[in-house]
């Protein structure tokens, strides 16, 4: 008696036919591709919109480390000099991780979710002139649930470099700071054949009003601000 090796293919094959014809499986696979296709617009479409709803979701199912309160996120927006948004203002292309992500948590807690906001970078969105985001959804109560999170991480310098935009006075001790190099690094001897303490002081502050002239001219006419007072602006500055 010879016997034959499986071939698990065809058995599988063998087994599913037992339960559905293939035109019929053909047709239930084609009916769960279309609803999942739908179901991913409606996701994206609710992303395009934005609202400002929160929901109310079982907290047993849910990531406690995800959960941020508002005065949080102001913190890392503030340091980081970053937006947070509602997700129709966000230009970039929202990953399908994310949108499985929604509908995942949507079939957890038998829920619609709406209300996206986003934490990014203010080059990333679509700003009115009056490398990477964090999709959330409000719980309520200034609460908000990390989705998602991709893109590249932030340069680890980014929050000393954006500290001089922080406030007036990190603003004003940049200032000083440059000034005192300016000042010496420039030869005391082109102004005066016996420089002293006084003439390094007194070009010292003229470099500094001179300084400060300047950054105030340009944060006026472009309208600059600071990072606290633009954390979650809609406008450009």
């Amino acid at each position: 008696m010879v016997l034959h090796r499986v071939n698990l293919e065809h058995k599988l094959k063998q087994y599913r036919d037992r339960k559905s014809r293939t035109p019929d499986l053909l047709k239930q696979v084609e009916r769960i591709l279309e609803e999942e296709d739908r179901r991913n617009r409606h996701i994206t479409e609710k992303l395009a919109r934005g609202s400002s709803q929160s929901h109310t979701l079982d907290f047993e199912k849910l990531a406690t480390d995800r959960i941020f309160h508002i005065s949080h996120i102001k913190q890392v927006c503030t340091d980081y000099r970053l937006r947070f948004l509602d997700t129709r203002y966000f230009k970039g292309t929202f990953p399908e991780e994310a949108i499985a992500e929604i509908k995942r948590l949507e079939k957890q807690h038998g829920t619609t979710l709406s209300g996206f906001k986003i934490v990014a970078p203010a080059g990333l969105f679509r700003l009115e002139n009056a490398d990477d985001p964090l999709l959330f959804v409000p719980l309520g109560n200034n609460y908000y649930y990390l989705i998602h999170k991709w893109g590249n991480d932030l340069h680890p310098l980014r929050k000393w470099l954006m500290l001089p935009f922080k406030n007036l006075f990190n603003l004003f001790i940049l200032m000083v700071v440059i000034s005192l190099g300016i000042t010496a690094i420039t030869p005391l001897r082109l102004f005066t054949p016996h420089p002293d303490a006084s003439h390094f002081w007194l070009l010292f502050f003229f470099i500094l009003k001179s300084l400060c002239g300047i950054t105030l001219f340009y944060a006026f006419a472009l309208g600059k601000n600071f990072n606290g007072l633009v954390w979650n602006s809609k406008y450009y500055n």
